[in-house]
């Protein structure tokens, strides 16, 4: 007898669903576990990531460490730097007390040339007279004068009188002479003072008119005893551009 076939249930418009086999189960198990493996190894790596990130940045402890070593290399190079500049200023200030000291010694040096030539056992002997002359300008027509006298001939003797100083120039286009009174701008005016064995710097101030032109200066000595001496000198050779500090008598 032959086999009827299975009815199919009203309603139903397709074939029956077969179960899934072996095989197919197999694939499906494998896929969903190389999904899972897939997404643990991502997750692992993104982990791996964030951590050696975080692990790089420094903490803020750290940050204020190194704040502080910045903070103190600064306050250090800050102090190198002040102690940089007081050295050198020390070091200026060293050289000008240096270059100090070398004038005082050339101008001991030279003093103690002037005086052997005067007053040494081989001084050629001399009198009364004119050693230096050097003028410096006080105003635009004052003058502050500054001779230095000396004598050896009378060794021990004291040689005193009167300075008195005379100008030549021209005055308008023409040759004039003023004499010290005009200088000193009063009558009569006397000369100045000088008293001393060996040498004296002997000072005193002059006035020119305002269109005379100087050319030549004389300073005339009148000692008190024996005669006066008179010596010229070139008006521009005697002007020199810094004040001379004056010397005592000897």
């Amino acid at each position: 007898m032959s086999e009827q076939p299975t009815p199919v249930p009203s309603g139903s418009h397709g074939p029956p669903l077969q179960p899934l086999s072996r095989l197919a189960r197999g694939g499906l198990y494998t896929a969903l576990a190389l999904l899972v493996l897939a997404l643990l190894f991502g997750g692992w790596g993104a982990w791996t990531v964030f951590r050696t990130a975080s692990s790089e940045q420094p903490t803020l402890a750290q940050l204020h460490a190194q704040q502080r070593k910045i903070d103190d290399l600064e306050q250090r190079a800050a102090t190198l730097a002040r102690s940089d500049q007081i050295s050198r200023d020390a070091n200026t200030d060293l050289q000008g007390t240096l270059a100090e000291r070398d004038e005082e010694i050339a101008g001991l040096r030279a003093d103690v040339a002037f005086y052997e030539r005067f007053v040494g056992a081989t001084a050629q002997r001399r009198g009364l007279a004119v050693h230096e002359l050097k003028l410096l300008a006080s105003g635009e027509q004052s003058w502050h004068f500054i001779a230095t006298l000396t004598q050896n001939l009378n060794r021990g003797a004291v040689n005193a009188g009167r300075l008195q100083v005379s100008v030549e120039g021209t005055r308008a286009g023409k040759l004039q002479r003023l004499a010290w009174p005009d200088l000193r701008q009063q009558p009569n005016a006397p000369g100045v003072e000088f008293s001393f064995k060996y040498f004296q710097q002997v000072e005193g101030d002059l006035v020119l008119p305002a269109d005379f032109k100087p050319t030549r200066i004389s300073v005339r000595l009148a000692p008190q005893g024996g005669s006066a001496v008179e010596q010229s000198f070139s008006w521009a050779d005697t002007q020199v551009p810094a004040e001379i500090p004056a010397a005592g008598a000897q």
